[in-house]
């Protein structure tokens, strides 16, 4: 008993639905996964009445955050380190401008001794970013 055409050759045609599927189920998973996946430190800024700075190139921004941590753009970095570091992503730069992000809980002797840190490798301006004060804060 012989089924189907009687010839002894293989389907060489490849099924794609099952890839097709696979491959859908995995895009939704990574689109509704990626917005959770938010990366960055958690710093509470503190609130000053400034205008916003316009700027088109990629930012250098140190943060401080309420453990006393600092971190070059996300990137965890002790404080002895700071300065060499900072240094050797400047050589890069055209503008030596850096930003710093800190934690209005941090104490004030951190945030001076990262500041002196950051003049150390040779930094033309260092910007503070704080808060817009748009609300009052309630103590």
């Amino acid at each position: 008993m012989q089924f189907g055409t009687g010839s002894d050759q293989f389907m060489s045609d490849i099924n794609v639905t099952p890839f097709v599927d696979v491959m859908l189920v995995l895009l939704i998973i990574f689109m509704v996964t990626a917005p959770m996946m938010v990366q960055g430190v958690n710093v509470d800024l503190p609130k000053a009445t400034a205008k916003a700075l316009k700027s088109n190139e990629e930012q250098l921004i140190v943060s401080v955050d309420i453990d006393g941590k600092v971190f070059i753009n996300e990137q965890p970095v002790k404080v002895a380190g700071l300065t060499p570091k900072l240094r050797a992503i400047l050589e890069h730069f055209e503008n030596k401008n850096v930003y710093l992000r800190a934690d209005k809980k941090v104490p004030y002797g951190i945030v001076v001794n990262v500041i002196s840190k950051i003049k150390q490798a040779g930094v033309d301006s260092l910007g503070m970013i704080t808060l817009p004060d748009d609300e009052k804060e309630e103590s």
